[in-house]
């Protein structure tokens, strides 16, 4: 059975209203697919389970985004992690591949399955025209899932693509997020979406998020400290210090350039920092922001061309940033909201955050 979202529990993060479905599918034209992994109970030693991972995607379009790049920029909160791709969307300021999130140990072989369906796509490539840059992120999901077997394979990943569709979200425990820990609880994926009203304007901003980070005394909701109300029945040992990882996709169809992307990933740290995380040492915790206002051919007709731009950027960023801190911090909630209770590798279990014990607390504090 689904269980509820943040939202329809009543906790109200933020002032800014969702978009239609309070997911990164709110910006027109925004695909996300799964492929989820979970095979097997007792331990079956190395490479062969139990298996708790997967992979989930991001598409800026429905089109190749190698042939129509869009405007990006990437922001590093705290970079203990092993993202791909990231330098030259630094560099050059744009995204020309689907996002993947993935496990730690399944990088390398996601980063390959997604050069290979580019090539597959892309004759150019056999011809000169230069390599791919393929964005790939990670969590590390040993607790739940025996990492060391990498068990993703390239069909996991065509497979995510093929099924990547706009509409309803999956969440909880799903594709990248199958073996996610949050807060001492079982995380997961998470998404949610802020629309932004600019005179007679409406865009929308949405994130996705994969979320496995945090000590459980930490947990904040709505600004109450619940965490230090509620234990898991089993902490994890490797959550006791407050290490894990969330990365965070941020998609908006404002046309911001990679400049001001950047500067509206930066505030993902604030719902981050909501929720009670500090960016442990050993926390990877990165954001990919891109625009789909503006496709970028390949292939140039001119050397010049004429595209939109904010032309008040102070008015579109003081709804902007707000839009983005409250977005992340509700898709975590999400998250933590629709991940079930989960056993895994040598018997490990992450409990699914007890949301009533929970929405008794917010009330105790006047918050619902």
């Amino acid at each position: 059975m689904k269980r509820p979202r943040a939202r329809e529990l009543g906790w109200i993060v933020g002032r800014m209203p969702p978009g239609q479905l309070n997911a990164i599918t709110d910006v027109p034209g925004v695909l996300v697919g799964h492929t989820t992994l979970f095979r097997g109970g007792e331990p079956s030693g190395p490479g062969r389970g139990p298996v708790r991972t997967g992979v989930t995607v991001v598409l800026p379009h429905p089109d190749d985004p190698f042939k129509e790049k869009v405007r990006a920029a990437v922001a590093t909160i705290n970079g203990y992690g092993k993202a791909v791709g990231f330098e030259q969307v630094r560099e050059l300021g744009v995204l020309e591949s689907p996002i993947a999130l993935t496990g730690t140990l399944n990088v390398g072989k996601v980063m390959d399955a997604l050069v290979q369906a580019a090539v597959q796509r892309n004759t150019k490539l056999h011809t000169g025209t230069g390599s791919v840059n393929v964005v790939v992120g990670e969590i590390y999901d040993g607790y739940l899932n025996e990492a060391a077997g990498r068990h993703v394979q390239a069909e996991d990943v065509f497979t995510a693509l093929e099924n990547a569709s706009a509409g309803l979200v999956p969440e909880g425990n799903v594709g990248g997020g199958t073996g996610a820990v949050c807060f001492g609880w079982k995380g997961g994926m998470g998404t949610a979406s802020r629309v932004i009203v600019a005179g007679e304007e409406h865009f929308t901003l949405g994130v996705l998020v994969q979320a496995n980070f945090g000590h459980w005394r930490d947990l904040t909701v709505l600004g109450v400290p619940v965490g230090q109300s509620l234990a898991p029945d089993s902490p994890p040992p490797f959550n006791i210090q407050p290490g894990g990882s969330v990365m965070i996709v941020m998609a908006t169809d404002v046309p911001l350039d990679s400049r001001q992307l950047g500067r509206v990933a930066r505030r993902a740290g604030a719902g981050i920092a909501r929720l009670g995380s500090s960016f442990a040492h050993s926390s990877g915790d990165f954001v990919i922001a891109f625009s789909t206002a503006v496709r970028l051919p390949q292939e140039h007709r001119t050397i010049l061309t004429l595209q939109p731009l904010v032309a008040d950027e102070r008015a579109m960023m003081a709804q902007l940033f707000p839009a983005a801190a409250e977005a992340v911090e509700e898709a975590v909630l999400n998250a933590l909201c629709a991940a079930k209770t989960t056993t895994g590798w040598w018997q490990h279990t992450a409990y699914e955050l007890p949301t009533e014990q929970v929405s008794a607390l917010l009330r105790k504090h006047g918050r619902l």
